[in-house]
């Protein structure tokens, strides 16, 4: 007896304990909360840190005067001679090149290298080689709706800058995937700098990158390299290390060498997983060029941005389809190329494989014929100007703008103002009128107690060089608008969510929607919220909330239906209904899925908030684009861009500790 006193009582107290303690949590959540709104209603409107739209600060501008020194010795400063200048005319080159095949005069011609027939023609082919016939309709479709719209030679020129960023990061990114692949320490030392990428909002690469390499089409294709690199890095990786143990083996047991074993089995057996990486990369270097615009990038995206700045709904939306098309081709291309890769190597060698050359070497000799008509004849490299629809395209999506903001205005109307005056508005001046110290403190107690300690001192970090930026307020704006949004993103996430984990027909109809709305760039989304909305927070609100929510949505399906089928059985044998079977077994057991859908749904919020001031959003995100367009307030603009780096840590850090703790293990990256 003596015996098992002594082993049982340890068993239990632990447990008891780790109840109390998951029991007290809440309450304490609660008293923090609650010792907030009593500071807030004794300290309100002071140390709030308040800084005009056009006041600097001293750090605003001693960056201005850097900015300004930097410019005056670009020429001459060895640094820039030697290195970042010869970094911007090799990539300016590149893409020079590229642009004169395919979209601008070149080589003293009136007319790029390849004209539109040449570049259907190959791009068709190219589909059809890597993929399948019906791509490949899809890829010739899709080029000459480009021509029918008149972008043309905008899509072009977001077409060279894609490939160019994208040519560049698989060139770095693969052979850096493949030694990640291959050795642990360089793992471990590459996955932080990968998950700090992957966190940054697209709008941060910006600023620092013009300071360097000036605005311009090099800055762009350095920006957009830089942001896609890191899924091509992290799959290929993912694949070296997912090759069973068996062919490796059975290799170095033949006496082959790391490069034998590397070069005939590891990438041939890692070659599905590394041509999804490039399809990742392709999208991200798409959904990146077009925010490129703000520093001078050619193409569709400077079109959306001049219209989004005039409220042209209608431009907008003829240059946003163009930008969708374009992603569903290349997404499209590269997902059917991969499957292609594994379906090859199940036929090798068989009749529809033999059937397949001499089809594909008479298609390629009709692809080259329309480069060579393309390249000598007028009407094969300009466009025909006869078959424009893009102007009805524009003055139909302009009428469907002015039917909504008239005829549905007070639907949008009501429910713009009911968010904004009962939701938006009281918790943004909750978090810009009580002292910066605060909420500090209240952000950092709930990292530690929500997430660990080093969540809380990372958060305190945040915190503190958040005040150092002198945009308090405005980080503060952005927070609020990202929580709400956030809010909004889960509440959308469960409730299609639960319906998709529970019903397997509504995840077969769902599913494919969602996968597509995470192929279209961030800038699209503002398009038809604008025709809806106008120029408000709640538009960029809105947008980000549909940004995110495809993500949100997948991760709690799936954790729904990762509940076990017995602990269903058996809750549905007790007597349970549908609504106590979710709120009392799956949802509480799908916990640490749902922690994770806030953590990404968070960062995808806080990446298109920002992108929101396009659209009146404001705070942090105007300060960046104020900063690209007025030379006083670039100094301004980049410490926001700092703001925003920090707010995205400080919310991806204390999250993924929550997640942790939960026994959700370490955050995966869904960028």
């Amino acid at each position: 007896m003596a015996v098992t006193t002594t082993t049982t009582r340890p068993a239990v107290a632990p447990a008891t304990a780790r109840r109390g303690r998951r029991a007290s949590r809440p309450l304490v959540v609660v008293g923090i909360l609650a010792i907030w709104v009593v500071g807030w209603l004794l300290l309100r409107h002071r140390d709030t840190l308040a800084l005009g739209k056009a006041d600097l600060t001293p750090l605003h501008r001693w960056i201005n005067d850097v900015n300004d020194t930097v410019g005056a010795n670009r020429n001459t400063s060895p640094i820039f001679l030697y290195f970042f200048n010869e970094i911007r005319l090799v990539i300016d080159t590149l893409v020079t090149f590229v642009q004169g095949l395919i979209a601008q005069p070149s080589f003293g011609r009136p007319v790029p290298v390849l004209g539109w027939l040449g570049v259907v023609a190959l791009v068709a082919y190219a589909a059809w080689a890597f993929a399948n016939w019906r791509v490949a309709l899809l890829a010739a479709a899709g080029f000459v709706l480009f021509g029918l719209q008149g972008l043309w030679r905008e899509s072009m020129d977001t077409l060279a800058l894609t490939l160019s960023a994208v040519l560049v990061a698989l060139i770095f990114g693969i052979p850096l995937g493949i030694w990640a692949g291959l050795s642990d320490r360089f793992n471990r030392l590459i996955t932080p700098v990968l998950d700090f990428m992957q966190t940054m909002p697209t709008f941060v690469y910006l600023a620092p990158l013009t300071l360097f390499f000036l605005i311009g089409p090099a800055s762009a294709t350095i920006a957009t390299l830089i942001y896609a690199a890191p899924p091509a890095i992290r799959l290929t990786a993912h694949a070296i290390r997912s090759v069973p143990e068996s062919p490796r083996e059975a290799t170095e047991s033949l006496g082959a060498t790391r490069w034998q074993t590397l070069t005939k089995v590891l990438l041939p057996l890692s070659k599905r997983t590394i041509v999804l990486g490039a399809n990742q990369t392709i999208m991200a270097a798409l959904s990146m060029v077009t925010i490129a615009a703000l520093i001078d990038a050619p193409g569709l995206g400077k079109t959306v941005i001049k219209a989004l700045q005039t409220l042209d709904v209608g431009t907008a939306f003829n240059a946003g389809l163009a930008i969708v098309v374009m992603a569903i081709v290349l997404d499209r291309v590269t997902t059917a190329a991969s499957a292609r890769v594994e379906e090859g190597r199940r036929h090798v060698g068989g009749r529809a494989e033999r059937l397949r050359r001499p089809l594909l070497a008479a298609g390629g000799v009709a692809a080259l014929v329309c480069a060579y008509l393309s390249y000598t004849y007028v009407w094969a490299a300009e466009f025909p100007s006869g078959f424009e629809v893009g102007s009805y395209v524009s003055r139909a999506a302009s009428a469907v703008t002015d039917w909504a903001q008239g005829d549905v205005g007070t639907v949008t109307g009501g429910i713009k103002e009911a968010v904004t005056v009962g939701l938006l508005n009281p918790f943004q001046g909750f978090l810009s009128d009580s002292p910066w110290w605060l909420v500090g403190a209240v952000v950092v107690a709930l990292a530690a107690l929500l997430g660990s300690v080093r969540a809380a001192v990372t958060a305190a970090v945040c915190v503190g060089l958040l005040v150092a930026t002198g945009l308090w307020q405005d980080s503060m704006s952005t927070l609020a608008m990202t929580i709400v949004a956030t809010l909004l993103t889960m509440a959308l996430g469960v409730l299609v969510g639960v319906w998709m984990g529970r019903n397997r027909l509504a995840d077969r109809i769902i599913r494919p929607v969602l996968d597509a709305g995470q192929t279209m760039p961030a800038f699209v989304y503002l398009i038809p919220f604008l025709a809806l909305f106008s120029a408000t927070r709640f538009t960029a609100i809105v947008a980000a909330v549909v940004f995110a929510a495809p993500v949100a949505i997948k991760i709690i399906a799936d954790g729904i239906r990762g509940v076990p089928e017995t602990t269903v059985e058996a809750a549905t044998a007790a007597g349970s209904s549908t609504w106590q079977l979710i709120t009392k077994v799956q949802l509480p057991m799908a916990r640490q899925a749902l922690v994770l859908a806030a953590n990404q749904g968070l960062i995808y919020v806080l990446s298109m908030v920002v992108v929101g001031a396009l659209v009146g959003a404001g705070a942090l995100g105007y300060d960046v684009v104020a900063g690209f367009s007025q030379n006083q307030l670039y100094g301004k603009g980049l410490a926001a861009g700092v703001a925003i780096v920090l707010l995205g840590i400080m919310l991806d850090r204390i999250t993924s500790a929550a997640a942790q703790r939960s026994g959700g293990g370490t955050i995966p990256r869904y960028k």
